[in-house]
């Protein structure tokens, strides 16, 4: 199953116009993109408001990780403050699957974004976490945090923009894109020994885990015949006709 290192802002001294800062209005970002992270079965690990881009590289280096995401927004320039909107995606321009994430995630927001002609993935290697993070890495400028109208579109738009984020990723791991639903109690119900539990809703998946008849589990999602589920640590997918719900 997909892992991302999910990197919000933790830039608190950057006001937006209309009130708060860069690192709430990230981290409320990032809150609203967690239901629909779990619904579509991609895992993630989080740096918290108290870490620094730094400490987030380290973090995000220590792990095996298949995407770095970071969440920010912009500020225009001295002269300029408030003159400026759009959303830039950044990516490390020797990364193939970097720039292929960031063009994605570009692509979802031009149908969100009032103004799309100004959403773009650019190549940079002036971001730390950009440039120094292992994984593939996307680093987002969600708009110019000093400009009214681009901080009242992120500020009232957090769940859109979050869905929106996440189908991007669905479409970049060549999964299904679900949403959100009540978690179910089931068990296994097979007649033979286990059960097999695969990376994606595949036959022909790789088997991440095997859980025996009779064994309790968490039904998370389903699509087309499979669930996505949460047994024991796993999370991965098995076929819904040998589980049943309680």
């Amino acid at each position: 199953m997909p892992i991302i290192y999910l990197s919000p802002s933790t830039q608190e001294n950057n006001f937006y116009v209309n009130g708060g800062t860069e690192e709430e209005w990230m981290n409320r970002l990032a809150d609203a993109m967690v239901p629909y992270l779990t619904a579509s079965g991609i895992q993630y690990v989080r740096n918290t408001p108290d870490m620094t881009a730094a400490s987030s590289i380290v973090a995000s280096n220590a792990g095996d990780f298949d995407l770095h995401l970071a969440l920010h927004s912009n500020a225009a320039p001295e002269g300029r403050y408030g003159q400026v909107r759009g959303i830039i995606v950044f990516y490390y321009p020797g990364s193939v699957q970097g720039r292929r994430a960031a063009n994605l995630v570009a692509d979802g927001l031009k149908a969100i974004y009032p103004l799309p002609n100004n959403v773009r993935a650019e190549a940079t290697t002036a971001i730390g976490e950009v440039r120094r993070v292992r994984a593939p890495s996307v680093f987002l400028e969600l708009g110019y945090h000093d400009n009214p109208d681009d901080a009242a579109w992120v500020q009232n738009n957090l769940d859109a923009i979050a869905r929106n984020i996440v189908l991007s990723l669905t479409e970049y791991f060549g999964l299904p894109f679900l949403e959100p639903a009540q978690p179910k109690n089931a068990v296994v119900d097979v007649s033979w020994g286990y059960l097999n539990i695969r990376d994606r809703p595949n036959t022909g998946a790789p088997v991440i885990a095997r859980a025996y008849d009779g064994a309790r589990l968490t039904v998370l999602n389903q699509w087309q015949g499979w669930y996505l589920v949460r047994f024991e640590t796993v999370l991965g997918w098995a076929s819904s006709r040998f589980i049943t719900l309680i």
